[in-house]
């Protein structure tokens, strides 16, 4: 085994001020740095990390894992084949590496591929960080579910049949990942007639946040990929 552990690090869900001290010091400390990155360069864990890195005493080497934003999962394992072999290697050389995540690293991220291709040769620790769901909660100023109330957090990426049974059956519901599947989003919830109920957010935290409590105001086209919607059970911020 390795002296140091493959770092799964949270960084929160935009706002640099949430990463926690925890993953801030680890970030000071590593020796690789690792994250998703588009094919222009520009990878949000690292823009979000930035003020962390920029107190570094020395610079570390990078491993940017350029992702092809596509459906094809077959391109996408290949990028975490080649990401855990390269990790692999500098872990086998002693080298502290921690892999950025946004939000929290367990939860509908990226580092759980590395994870599972990783964990059984090296040893890895998380560290969790600030979830979207909890951030959306807290730019709308109202709780997500309270006393007996039912909630759940699901994709957007799932069939309007599934999304219309979520909000059939919970009160609070959370959709991520709505970005290009917001007209089916939309849809499902007209059917359930959850459309005044449901409030829309995007880049939360960060510079162009957006907060939409309209939902007729709302475009039925995709979105952008960091966006999701909050759908709480009579509108209960107003309560």
């Amino acid at each position: 085994m390795n002296e140091y552990p493959f770092m799964g690090v949270g960084l929160g869900p935009g706002d640099p001020e949430l990463i926690t001290l925890k993953a801030h010091r680890l970030i000071l400390q590593a020796d690789v740095i690792a994250y998703i990155s588009n094919d222009k360069g520009v990878s949000q864990a690292r823009t979000i990390a930035q003020n962390s890195l920029s107190c570094r005493s020395q610079t570390a080497l990078e491993i940017p894992l350029v992702m092809p934003m596509c459906e094809d999962r077959q391109l996408a394992n290949q990028v975490y084949d080649q990401a855990a072999v390269a990790i692999g290697s500098e872990l086998k050389k002693g080298r502290r590496v921690v892999f950025l995540c946004e939000g929290d690293p367990l939860f509908f991220a990226s580092f759980i591929y590395l994870l599972e291709r990783l964990k059984e040769q090296y040893h890895c620790e998380v560290v969790p960080g600030i979830s979207s769901v909890h951030a959306a909660s807290a730019a709308l100023k109202t709780p997500l579910t309270v006393l007996s109330e039912s909630m759940v957090v699901v994709s957007g990426r799932h069939s309007e049949e599934k999304l219309i049974e979520a909000l059939i059956q919970h009160d609070s519901v959370v959709i991520l990942k709505a970005g290009r599947f917001r007209p089916r989003i939309l849809t499902a919830l007209k059917k359930t007639q959850r459309l005044d109920e449901a409030r829309y957010l995007e880049y939360i935290g960060r510079e162009q946040e957006l907060i939409e409590t309209d939902m007729h105001a709302l475009p039925n086209e995709p979105g952008p990929y960091f966006s999701l919607f909050v759908v709480l059970k009579n509108n209960r911020e107003h309560q």
